[in-house]
């Protein structure tokens, strides 16, 4: 299956019909979740992977209420309230692997919305330079790092295969 799902206005591509209606869909069944919604300005240098996603002020988190698309505008409502908000984009690209929905509006060519499920969040921790210790039991591996400095171990649980991955990218 294809990770991205592209509709452009205008398109002579032939499956630009069928791209509209499985983002009409996925859009569809966003009915009742919580969604984020958070709005960029696109870099002059049109480089749409140097824009940090990371949570802003004004970013919002909503429960979507009627997500649908007539015509070729996106319609939608927070849960709680009726006033019905749109957008006429341009530009639809639907990332099926994140769940989430890049909208670029025809009325601010300059502006980049993105609406998806929560993403999963992951705890970060660095270490540098730390004790590896690895030990094998059964048929798996047993990586340890350990940070004296600052009192963090880590043990991850490796297959052969798993371990053959990480050798391969070391």
């Amino acid at each position: 299956m294809q990770t991205k799902v592209i509709w452009q206005q205008n398109s002579q591509q032939p499956d630009n019909t069928d791209n509209l209606a499985l983002i009409s869909q996925w859009w569809s069944s966003l009915a009742n979740q919580g969604i984020t919604f958070a709005q960029r300005l696109i870099p002059d240098n049109g480089a749409l992977d140097q824009i940090n996603w990371e949570t802003q002020r004004f970013d919002e988190f909503f429960p979507i209420a009627n997500p649908q698309i007539r015509g070729i505008t996106l319609y939608w409502c927070k849960l709680d309230s009726d006033l019905e908000r749109n957008t006429l984009p341009y530009q639809l690209v639907l990332d099926t692997r994140r769940q989430q929905l890049y909208i670029f509006p025809q009325s601010q060519n300059q502006l980049i919305i993105r609406v998806g499920l929560p993403e999963v969040s992951y705890e970060k921790v660095e270490i540098t330079n730390p004790e590896i210790e690895c030990k094998q039991f059964d048929s798996k591996y047993l990586l340890t790092l350990r940070d004296t400095a600052q009192h963090i171990e880590v043990k991850v649980t490796l297959t052969p295969e798993n371990l053959s991955q990480l050798k391969q990218k070391l």
